[in-house]
């Protein structure tokens, strides 16, 4: 495995990790996410370079377009939930309630 990556995949386990150990507030957990989609999308441009495959070149596009809208809705959400609760905690909702 080149040292490129290992970088990239530690990358992601390390935002795995955040998004597990740092649930308190939804902005961390949404940073971490993002951080995850990151280093997928860098992932999917560095594969197909080093393999040089045409078939996997749509793939990076694709993986953007589900990180923005990934975005858009926990933004969405995150204004939402600091609107209503005042805060972004996430030990504040509960989710049993309709």
């Amino acid at each position: 495995m080149s040292p490129a990556m290992f970088n990239i995949t530690m990358a992601f386990i390390f935002s795995f990790l955040g998004a597990l150990m740092f649930r308190s507030h939804l902005m961390s957990t949404l940073l971490c996410l993002e951080g995850m989609m990151l280093s997928l999308f860098i992932l999917a441009v560095v594969t197909p370079l080093n393999t040089h495959s045409m078939a996997m070149f749509p793939i990076p596009i694709a993986i953007l377009v589900f990180a923005a809208c990934e975005a858009a809705v926990g933004l969405a959400l995150l204004a939402m939930i600091s609107s209503i609760y005042g805060s972004d905690f996430v030990h504040n909702l509960n989710l049993l309630q309709c």
